[in-house]
């Protein structure tokens, strides 16, 4: 593949104008994206979080009771996604699940499955049961060898073992209503191949490796942020990166942005159009003053504000698209 058969562009609005489009804005906001904290069981090389043991940012209590008292009030918020770092490690983790699910939103729960084998985490299978939680769970292959290489040794042979007793509690078996997706992302500086092509290889290959089931596959590019950035930088290979994502820029992806009708909020409460501004500290601001969940009274005060964009955000436009749902055509 030759990245340099066009000049490589990396000013994200100045391709929205070359296409017709002046800016993104939001539509309406129907997902609270919560960062719940950065501690995490993993320090995987790709996460663009910087996540791992040793880190101490949290979402208190506090915090945690705005997010529930504003979810609460905006009433086209329908789905809240818990996300970290592993956010099970967070001590309100569950109960803002069951406030969330007291107030009739779906939850989902982004989950890199190792997090189950944590001291105090046995009930917690039966715990996302109960409450019906969405689960999607990091999976970034099928062969022990490249998830290994990318989130740890032991991750793989502690992942199978996670999915397997999700299995057997009904969760990604047909007509249980208990959702169990799997996230690939790729293990170097290349873009997802065909989402539906390999999620049929990953049901294939898990079925009859393992006995295991799930429901959809949901392929994400690798965003050039935090230690895969780094990653890159190291090998000389970011120039290079960045010019495959821009190259491959699709406008076919951008009505499926999830910044489209998504918010993101971080531990502390600080509120952003996507998880990816939110890592790199560039703040949702209406009115050119940073929102919080402290700031507005209700989400749809969100609705049709501009979306700041960026380089980074090539990774979402780039082939078939990525965002927390995965492929966008």
């Amino acid at each position: 593949m030759n990245l340099t058969a066009q000049p490589i562009r990396l000013d994200f609005a100045e391709t929205l104008r070359r296409h017709g489009v002046a800016e993104l804005r939001r539509r309406i906001v129907r997902t609270l994206q919560v960062n719940v904290g950065k501690l995490c069981n993993q320090a995987c090389h790709h996460c663009h979080v910087d996540a791992g043991p040793k880190r101490t940012e949290r979402m208190n209590r506090a915090t945690v009771e705005r997010v529930i008292h504003l979810l609460r009030r905006s009433a086209s918020v329908d789905t809240i996604d818990i996300t970290g770092g592993a956010p099970e490690l967070n001590e309100n983790f569950r109960f803002l699940i069951e406030s969330a699910r007291d107030a009739n939103r779906r939850v989902i729960v982004r989950c890199n499955l190792t997090v189950l084998f944590e001291p105090g985490m046995e009930s917690l299978p039966g715990f996302y049961r109960d409450n019906r939680v969405e689960l999607v769970c990091s999976m970034p292959c099928y062969s022990e060898k490249n998830v290994d290489a990318q989130r740890g040794h032991g991750v793989f042979a502690k992942s199978i073992e996670a999915l397997r007793a999700l299995n057997r509690i009904g969760y990604g078996i047909d007509g249980g209503g208990l959702v169990l997706d799997l996230v690939y992302n790729p293990v170097g500086a290349f873009l997802p191949p065909s989402q539906a092509e390999l999620e049929a290889t990953y049901h294939e290959e898990l079925r009859r490796n393992f006995g295991i089931e799930f429901r959809h596959l949901l392929t994400i590019t690798n965003m050039p942020i935090s230690r895969f950035a780094d990653q890159l930088r190291r090998a000389g290979a970011e120039s290079e990166y960045m010019g495959l994502l821009a190259n491959h820029f699709n406008p076919a992806t951008l009505d499926g942005l999830m910044c489209r009708d998504l918010v993101s909020v971080g531990y502390d409460g600080a509120l952003y159009d996507c998880d990816f501004n939110q890592m790199l500290a560039i703040p949702l601001s209406p009115n050119r003053k940073p929102a919080t969940i402290f700031s507005v009274d209700d989400l749809s005060e969100l609705d049709a504000s501009a979306i700041a964009t960026g380089a980074h955000c090539f990774g979402c436009t780039a082939g078939a698209g990525s965002s927390c749902s995965g492929a966008l055509t």
